[in-house]
């Protein structure tokens, strides 16, 4: 079992930036990969960008070019770096550990992005 705590959401203005933090109550480096996903009032949850154990990532195509998934090794901690921001991008941010094929969670951080 791993504990994740999410942390760095808050409001922010459209164009705007925040960045997400994601640490873990284990090494980071046996996960297969990590990830952060969101989910919108009345949808259902969906990926934002994945990082694996060589630092490979993987975006959604709506956030290209504006999001970064970055890890830090030493301090168990996934981040994820959110520039030009848009009001599409209000959601409760996930962060994911994922460890021979099993999934856990965090609780999550509301990122709100006013127009």
């Amino acid at each position: 079992q791993v504990e994740l705590v999410e942390s760095g959401g808050g409001l922010v203005q459209a164009g705007g930036s925040l960045r997400l933090s994601c640490a873990a109550s284990r090494s980071i480096v046996s996960a297969s990969h990590m990830g952060w996903y969101r989910q919108a009032p009345g949808k259902q949850r969906e990926l934002v960008a994945t990082i694996i154990s060589d630092g490979t990532t993987n975006y959604a195509d709506s956030v290209k070019g504006r999001f970064t998934i970055s890890r830090d090794n030493a301090k168990n901690t996934v981040y994820l770096q959110m520039n030009s921001l848009k009001s599409e991008d209000t959601a409760v941010y996930y962060c994911k550990y994922r460890r021979f094929m099993v999934d856990q969670w965090g609780e999550g951080t509301l990122v709100t992005v006013s127009s």
